[in-house]
């Protein structure tokens, strides 16, 4: 009986999986065939009339990948030092505690998020972000933009806010690998004379890498998934999206959130999940790769 339901609880997921794409696939079918732009390097994406379908992903997918890889960069360093502050330095009186408010970012709601973010966070980090553009605008990334770094609703203030809701994941994950690392190896290097850096870099971080990666890569397809937090940032723009933090868009997400609830017939509509069908398998695709580096990577006692 046991063997039946496990084995049947794995089989209600992949059929969960399946079943998800095929609807989305054939809801977006006849849009597909209506589109009279390039789907996939089209920049526009105007589905007001249904017989006219003009829809094209290429800078939903410019923003939703910029913004993303960008809130991960910067989570990916803090939850690192988080997670090897809490394992290897904290004491437990201390650890435990402070792992638990780590977690809690997690239960803080999206809309939360975003309303810290522009209302907050933007006012005060204003100052860096012309800094930014003044000293390094003839990089491509800081350069001015379509919005400008004068207004907080741009992939500048939205990538931070990402990757402080990315933290509890990376953070958790890593955490729990490196809690693991075999003490047998910890105290050989110790007796070996190395130094608490030296053990975490002989030890603790050869053993966990896999973990953290995959974590990161867990983090990423959580954050190419994100709603709320950046509907209410990231403002729109009738200015091509040109690589800069300081450009606004709208990444899948966000796009779907504004717009398909004012749609009214199945053509328009089938836009918009077609972009969504894009965003499932790109995030499938991410969560599947953090599952082969997991399985890849898992250490040999």
């Amino acid at each position: 009986m046991f063997a039946g339901f496990a084995t049947g609880s794995g089989a209600l997921i992949v059929v969960l999986i399946g079943a998800i794409g095929l609807f989305l696939l054939l809801q977006a079918i006849p849009s597909l065939l209506g589109d009279h732009a390039n789907f996939l390097t089209s920049r526009e994406f105007a589905t007001d009339d249904p017989n006219n379908l003009r829809f094209g992903i290429l800078e939903l997918l410019e923003v939703t990948v910029e913004v993303s890889v960008y809130a991960l960069l910067l989570a990916m360093p803090v939850g690192l030092g988080i997670a090897l502050f809490l394992t290897q330095y904290a004491p437990a009186r201390v650890a435990k505690p402070f792992a638990y408010l780590v977690d809690l970012l997690a239960a803080v709601p999206s809309i939360i998020f975003g309303l810290w973010g522009i209302l907050v966070l933007a006012p005060v980090i204003r100052p860096v972000a012309v800094w930014l553009n003044a000293h390094f605008g003839w990089i491509w990334l800081f350069a001015h933009g379509n919005v400008g770094p004068e207004l907080g609703s741009n992939l500048f203030i939205a990538g931070i806010v990402l990757a402080a809701m990315l933290l509890p994941i990376i953070t958790a994950i890593t955490r729990e690998v490196f809690e693991r690392t075999p003490t047998a190896q910890i105290e050989g290097a110790l007796a070996l004379g190395a130094t608490k850096w030296e053990v975490i870099q002989t030890t603790v971080l050869p053993f966990g890498r896999a973990g953290y990666v995959s974590a990161s890569m867990l983090g990423l397809g959580r954050a190419l998934g994100e709603t709320i937090a950046l509907t209410v940032i990231l403002s729109a723009s009738n200015q091509a999206f040109s690589g800069s933090l300081f450009d606004g868009g709208a990444t899948f997400a966000s796009k779907i959130a504004l717009s398909f609830a004012e749609l009214n017939n199945a053509l328009s509509a089938g836009a918009y999940i077609a972009a969504g069908l894009v965003l499932f398998i790109l995030t499938f695709a991410v969560n599947a790769a953090a599952r082969w580096i997991v399985n890849r990577g898992v250490p040999q006692s």
